[in-house]
């Protein structure tokens, strides 16, 4: 890694390949939270996604019990993807760094705009891998293929003109 914010495509592609149960802090039940369709996203394709909220403890969301912390957690988990801002991940890395070894966590993945610096040190440190600024649906997207089902870099969808050839 070059920087703190920049990752390769291999390194997210085999954190994405190797995990397969996401805690997810900050889930949230309203169908249009990003939080929301990020899990569901993610449920599509293949992943156990356990929600994290206290608000919502006990309940369901998408068909999982809801937890109040990850330690509440009783399954083991290799990712902690963290839907709160930036001073929360603070506490909730804080968190992940504890139970890492009991849990099984090995990725702490910071949602975009969710920058901690002073937690991601600390996480690795702890030997964990560390994704900020990013999100695990776009860049799972990304990774295989799918944007382009949308039209994006795709050429297939396009404002321009098509060129026409006399030939």
């Amino acid at each position: 890694m070059s920087s703190p914010l920049t990752y390769s495509n291999a390194e997210l592609l085999a954190i994405l390949r190797d995990t397969r149960t996401i805690a997810m802090v900050g889930a949230s039940p309203k169908w249009n939270r990003p939080s929301f369709f990020a899990m569901k996203y993610l449920q599509e394709k293949g992943y156990r996604v356990i929600p994290v909220n206290p608000g919502v403890a006990g309940g369901d969301i998408l068909g999982e019990r809801v937890y109040a912390s990850l330690a509440e957690i009783p399954e083991k988990f290799e990712m902690v993807d963290i839907f709160r801002n930036s001073a929360a991940a603070g506490p909730i890395t804080d968190e992940a760094i504890g139970l890492a070894k009991e849990k099984g966590i090995k990725v702490v993945w910071m949602q975009l705009g969710v920058i901690n610096e002073d937690a991601a040190a600390k996480a690795r440190a702890a030997g964990l891998q560390v994704v900020m600024d990013r999100c695990p649906k776009i860049e799972f997207g990304r990774l295989n293929a799918e944007l382009s089902w949308g039209g994006f870099n795709s050429g297939i969808i396009s404002a321009k003109r098509r060129k026409l050839r006399l030939s």
